[in-house]
């Protein structure tokens, strides 16, 4: 993976804000109220090349994630554990993508990881008794504190245009539950995309009405990424379900909805990729694929006219139509705001606004991964082919998400208060 060096000020390009230029050492902070303490955390945890050392223990965090990814809900989790002293055990990740999981492994070389289907390890019925697989998969598990789990989400997913909440993958939501149920985790975590509310087949509902029934307290909200410091328009449903007195899964949404603060600036392209513009390498990991000769010729006009919205005349046939097409597709990225939400195809400017702001190419592998918030250590493997960087980067869960989350609930599992079982429906 390639690293930026140096840590001498750069002068800024010529369309990125004023008073923009800085050092890889000292980020120019726009927060709302000035340089924060979090934003500095969060730069420094994205901006680390090497995996940072744990210090002062005073527990571990156990923890299994299913639909993993390439692991990008446990990258969160693992940094807030290691900012509240406590190593993060996995004892379990499952993935369908071997390539993934495979990824999974390298960064978390202690934890058992699955190249499988998740079904076939819940292969209960929902509401019915453990089945002995069940049983020696909840043994071999032992003592959980978190579950997390980010399901296929492509069938709720409005740019899927053609099966949009009729994809049979959206029943793998409601595994979730099942899950639950045989590994009886003190907080459940589900991620996905705003639009798996309104699922056909009701699986929110389904899932949150099965955890309930299990004993968990649920709430469950859209949550805009921005807010807790993710530099990218992103809003995503997050399900909470706790069975800690001690945990309100309502007043956890409502702290992540408040997230940085109301005074609070959203954080930026420039914030998150502006150190990187100087970074030379040949490895695909930091370089943008070739365009074709007619999207290199757009990119030119873009420049060249000062534009980060491609103009009709300019699109394909198939895009100038405003009524069927994404106004950003073809766009280029601006410096001062965050990105538009990071998908598998960032490396394509016909699959959205990902031009970089002021090098005449799509973004890197590399970028979208920061735009993301993995950090710098988090290794893609060392000949992943583009396709699968894609794939892992843009369906990933950004680790910053689970991060904040993790620092709202990490050090509350272990305490205890009166306990009113509710549900919050949103």
């Amino acid at each position: 993976m390639g690293r930026s060096n140096g840590s001498q000020a750069k002068a800024a390009p010529v369309d990125a804000p004023a008073a923009r230029s800085r050092s890889k050492a000292t980020p120019d902070l726009e927060c709302g109220n000035g340089e924060c303490t979090q934003c500095r955390a969060d730069w420094r945890f994205i901006t680390a090349a090497r995996k940072p050392r744990l210090r002062e223990l005073v527990g571990s965090l156990t923890v299994v994630d299913l639909f993993s990814g390439c692991g990008g809900m446990s990258v969160g989790l693992q940094e807030a554990a290691r900012r509240a002293h406590r190593q993060l055990a996995v004892r379990l990740a499952v993935d369908h993508d071997d390539t993934a999981a495979q990824i999974y492994k390298l960064n978390f070389p202690e934890a058992r990881v699955v190249a499988g289907d998740v079904g076939a390890l819940f292969d209960g019925v929902a509401g019915q008794r453990l089945t002995k697989s069940e049983k020696r998969l909840a043994t071999a598990v032992g003592r959980l504190d978190v579950l997390v789990g980010g399901p296929p989400c492509q069938g709720h997913s409005d740019l899927n245009n053609h099966t949009r909440r009729k994809d049979p993958r959206n029943s793998l939501y409601g595994l979730m539950a099942r899950a639950a149920k045989v590994l009886n985790p003190k907080l459940v975590v589900v991620e996905n995309v705003a639009p798996v509310q309104w699922d056909k087949g009701g699986v929110v509902d389904a899932t949150w009405n099965a955890l309930y029934d299990l004993g968990y307290e649920v709430a469950g909200d859209v949550i805009d990424l921005r807010r807790v410091g993710v530099p990218q328009r992103r809003r995503r449903h997050v399900l909470i379900a706790s069975r800690v007195p001690s945990v309100d899964p309502e007043q956890v949404l409502e702290q992540l909805t408040a997230g940085l603060g109301e005074d609070h600036a959203d954080r930026t392209v420039w914030w998150a990729i502006e150190d990187l513009r100087s970074l030379r390498s040949r490895a695909m990991f930091d370089s943008a694929p070739q365009p074709t000769a007619d999207n290199e010729k757009r990119i030119k006009y873009l420049f060249a006219h000062g534009e980060h919205d491609l103009p009709n005349p300019n699109r394909p046939p198939c895009h100038r139509d405003d009524e069927h097409s994404y106004r950003s597709m073809y766009g280029r990225l601006w410096w001062d705001e965050p990105a538009q939400t990071i998908t598998t195809g960032f490396g394509s400017m016909g699959q959205g606004r990902y031009v970089h702001p002021s090098q005449r190419r799509t973004i890197t592998p590399h970028e979208a991964a920061r735009l993301q918030t993995f950090p710098d250590w988090f290794s893609f493997g060392s000949q992943p082919r583009r396709a699968a960087l894609g794939r892992m980067i843009g369906n990933a869960v950004p680790p910053l998400l689970m991060a904040e989350l993790g620092r709202l609930t990490i050090g509350r599992l272990h305490r205890k208060r009166a306990n009113t079982k509710t549900q919050t429906r949103r």
